[in-house]
């Protein structure tokens, strides 16, 4: 019986202590949810330790398969061409596959949910709010219509309402969500961040929804975003898969 692929769960990286806090606590429910599984954690930038080093000294020990998972909510320019570029330098005797995204999943629109009613919601508010599901927004077109998809879906679970809104490279931003939310008619509005980590991008979703009623914590390490990781590593080291550089 050959062993287990490892899986190495890719982060951006942040400046912000509470991001690599954040990505330690999730990756540690991962490892508790699965025991047997040996799960590494690499950074982009700005965190040790780096995706590059993890890798060499995985090849060091004499590991041969990895899944290298992105910490990410949508296929934007990092998971399509900054980790493959990473990838693509470890060391030759690694097989490694890239998973998908984690995004778009019922369960994390679950634990969207979840961070709704910890900070205050109960699901007999859904009908008479609003929700503004907040992002940190990217360039990519793909990578904005999937948001966008997300909030068509979740309205149809009950909600008054639900807007996209972004925190960077595209309009509108949460301010303007929640406002829209305010003249549409919806008795209370409420902030979803749709991000992983605490950091720049989450703090600017914050001070946008000043005029909330309501403001979710980040996904962090909910329970539903580690079961999506494990669903994301279980697809990617199924053989069909294609290794990095193979």
């Amino acid at each position: 019986m050959f062993p287990q692929p490892v899986l190495l769960v890719i982060a951006h990286g942040s400046r912000d202590p509470r991001h690599a806090a954040t990505v330690h606590a999730l990756v540690r429910r991962v490892r508790a949810m699965r025991p047997e599984l040996r799960v590494e954690t690499g950074f982009l930038d700005f965190n040790v330790p780096s995706v590059h080093g993890v890798l060499e000294s995985l090849a060091a020990e004499g590991v041969r398969d990895v899944v290298a998972l992105p910490l990410l909510l949508t296929r934007a320019f990092h998971a399509k061409a900054d980790i493959p570029s990473v990838l693509r330098q470890a060391p030759a005797r690694l097989r490694i596959r890239q998973a998908d995204v984690l995004g778009p999943s019922p369960l994390l629109t679950a634990a969207l949910e979840r961070r709704l009613y910890e900070a205050g919601l109960s699901p007999a508010d859904k009908s008479s709010t609003g929700v503004v599901l907040a992002s940190a927004g990217s360039s990519d077109p793909e990578a904005i219509a999937v948001i966008a998809e997300i909030a068509r879906e979740w309205r149809h679970t009950g909600w008054c309402a639900v807007r996209p809104a972004f925190a960077s490279a595209s309009l509108p931003r949460t301010e303007d969500a929640v406002r829209e939310l305010r003249e549409l008619g919806c008795a209370r509005v409420a902030v979803a961040p749709y991000v992983l980590a605490p950091g720049f991008l989450p703090d600017r979703i914050a001070r946008g929804a000043a005029g909330a009623d309501v403001l979710a914590d980040v996904l962090g390490p909910a329970p539903e975003v580690a079961r999506v990781l494990l669903e994301r590593y279980d697809a990617a080291r199924q053989p069909a898969i294609t290794a990095v550089g193979a």
